[in-house]
């Protein structure tokens, strides 16, 4: 039976690229093996599973340049497997000190046993490169990974640079063809974030299609004929494909969304604050603080501070009951789009991919189940991909995206605002600088090249939208203010040792060390 209109799941897969080599544990680098474990291992499993059952299915996902440079990065690696065997050792331990609570003892079990298959997935099926196994889905074509900018650099707040605009994708480019053999199709623009002219510079690297946020398409110049559910073309070629606010809510929501529900497994009580200081103290911070070790025995329950015991199987069973909603809401909302629109509707459903499996513990179930019911279970629908609808529906309405993000409000004041406005000077001046060293040194060679390339590197990485985000909500403020500040410290040494032909090897040899990301790096993007 011809599908009536299509779903497109697509997932941002983003961290900020956070090595330091220079200790021997840096608590920041527990955001990358948290999302290995609760994150991207069961997504790797759930396709796995879908395509060893014959089950069809599509699935969009941003594999960031500075999340793809630590997932294949050897130290980074190394440290993920002393991470879980530590986690490991810790699920034995609870397995022993929780035989008098049967309820508590049981979910012991269940914690060694996922962390034993997370274990057994990355380093004897993967070899510790979980890289190679989503290239391998989208070699199947059940995944299409598309690529972002370089350091995640917020583009519109960057955009009276144009060399440092083009930079952020054209470095993009070149990293996504060493990791994955090809070029991207598509990009997701660092946190939606458009304004016109960008869509040039996606155009030279033959990127065909970007995400933005609803509003970026509805209040397109000229108004789009079909709203959000049909993509449309930008006057210099790649295409515009925005969010469907409807089955966002039904995930986001802290009110509608299913994540809330009682049921699910409560992300804050967790034994890392639980347990008896001595008892976790070798699972915690060097420094005594303690922090998350991923072992949480309690569900959402209600508001209050008293919890229940989490209960995984009727965890999974509220993900499949609410994965079969979420299938039936679709199913109706295409059928009456395609009765309405006259055409073949995509609804775009984008969400960061953090929240399967780390924040909303049960949501790689959830999706699992979203595309079994959806292969089997209904007819009016297909997922597809955003590359894989342009391929099929090529005709589309010409239009010019108005500027927009998916941040409060819908523009940049998240990244623009009192609390991060202070780095943009800073920025701005180091880009500026970037860009004269460029055209003054275009033809140089040897020791000025490393140079060139690490103050590259060092810009590039200031320029991470996630610092100003944290500055933003709060959140390890010291931690982004100190990286800011670093890296155009880094750069500006190294830009008046370029100047001055004074090169300090030491000096160049630590930043490398320290901040190895794109070791190929094409700093005369910036010409």
């Amino acid at each position: 039976m011809t599908p009536q209109g299509y779903l497109a799941l697509v997932l941002h897969a983003h961290l900020p690229f956070v090595r330091h080599p220079e200790y021997e544990e840096f608590l920041e680098e527990d955001w990358l093996y948290e999302a290995i474990t609760e994150t991207y291992i069961p997504l790797v499993d759930m396709m796995d599973g879908l395509i060893n059952d014959g089950c069809d299915f599509r699935l969009t996902m941003s594999i960031t340049p500075p999340l793809a440079s630590m997932l294949g990065d050897e130290l980074l690696q190394n440290r993920y497997v002393r991470t879980i065997d530590k986690s490991i050792e810790l699920a034995h331990k609870e397995i022993n000190r929780t035989k008098g609570d049967h309820q508590f003892h049981e979910l012991a079990w269940f914690y060694l046993h996922r962390l034993e298959n997370c274990r057994r997935v990355f380093v004897d099926k993967y070899h510790r490169n979980l890289l190679t196994a989503f290239r391998k889905f989208q070699d199947a074509g059940k995944l299409e990974i598309i690529t972002c900018g370089a350091t995640h650099g917020y583009l519109p707040l960057m955009n009276e640079y144009p060399e440092a605009v083009r930079a952020q994708v054209m470095i993009a480019r070149d990293h996504y063809r060493e990791c994955f053999g090809r070029d991207p199709r598509g990009i997701w623009l660092p946190e939606c974030a458009y304004v016109p002219g960008i869509d040039r510079f996606l155009k030279e690297a033959e990127i065909r299609w970007f995400v933005v946020d609803t509003h970026g398409v509805m209040h397109a110049e000229p108004r789009p004929r079909y709203g959000v559910y049909a993509p449309i073309y930008t006057r210099t070629g790649p295409a515009a494909f925005a969010r469907d606010i409807e089955s966002s809510v039904q995930v986001w929501s802290s009110i509608e969304g299913y994540p809330g529900d009682p049921a699910y497994r409560d992300f804050y009580r967790d034994i890392g604050y639980d347990l008896d200081f001595d008892y976790i103290k070798p699972y915690i911070q060097t420094n005594g603080l303690r922090k998350f070790t991923g072992l949480k025995y309690h569900r959402i329950t209600g508001k209050g501070g008293w919890k229940e015991p989490y209960r995984p199987g009727a965890a999974h069973q509220r993900a499949a009951d609410h994965a079969g909603n979420f299938v039936h809401n679709r199913a109706k909302q295409i059928e009456h789009l395609h009765s309405m629109l006259g055409i073949d509707p995509i609804v775009l459903a984008p969400y960061d991919a953090e929240l399967y499996g780390h924040w909303w513990y049960e949501g790689p179930e959830f999706l699992n189940y979203v595309f079994r019911k959806a292969n089997y279970d209904q007819q009016t629908f297909r997922t597809t991909t955003p590359g894989e609808y342009l391929a099929q529906h090529n005709t589309q309405q010409l239009a010019t995206p108005s500027a927009s993000s998916w941040g409060a409000e819908g523009y940049y004041k998240v990244w623009l605002d009192e609390p991060n406005a202070w780095i943009y000077p800073h920025l701005h001046v180091a880009t500026g600088r970037m860009i004269e060293l460029a055209r003054q040194f275009r033809d140089c060679y040897g020791l000025t090249d490393r140079a060139m390339k690490q103050a590259a590197r060092e810009l590039l990485l200031a320029q991470s939208s996630d610092w100003a985000f944290i500055m933003k909500t709060g959140t390890m403020v010291p931690y982004a203010v100190k990286r800011t500040q670093d890296h155009i410290l880094r750069f500006t040494k190294l830009y008046e040792q370029i100047k001055a032909n004074t090169i300090d090897t030491d000096f160049l040899g630590n930043c490398e060390w320290r901040n190895n990301i794109f070791p190929n790096i094409n700093w005369r993007y910036y010409i």
